[in-house]
């Protein structure tokens, strides 16, 4: 579920990637599992910084279905996953990270 036009594609997923690497996680995937408070919790991270990691403690075998679920519950981007985290996108309404123009709009 995109919510910026373009959709995300190789290089607008690259540059988030790139942007990423700074970030550290702020919500952790732990023996509760994926409950409300995990949901709520990214989706108010999601909602300040729009890039988010998780890190999976628990579930690791399950990172990759429980990753697209959060992205689906929160309608948000799943970048990528390295290792046991996983990182999110999904833009503001504040624009905090200004994905280029050019990179959007490749592949069109």
């Amino acid at each position: 579920m995109n919510r910026y036009s373009g959709g995300m594609n190789s290089s607008v997923r690259s540059f988030l990637k790139a942007r990423a690497q700074e970030v550290k996680p702020v919500v952790m995937v732990g023996k509760g599992g994926l409950d409300q408070r995990i949901i709520k919790a990214l989706d108010e991270a999601l909602a300040s910084h729009e890039l988010v990691k998780v890190k999976f403690q628990a579930f690791k075998d399950e990172k990759r279905e429980l990753s697209e679920e959060l992205a689906l519950k929160t309608e948000s981007d799943l970048v990528t996953i390295i290792g046991f985290i996983a990182t999110f996108y999904r833009p503001s309404d504040q624009h905090i990270i200004n994905i280029p123009r050019d990179l959007v709009n490749k592949g069109e």
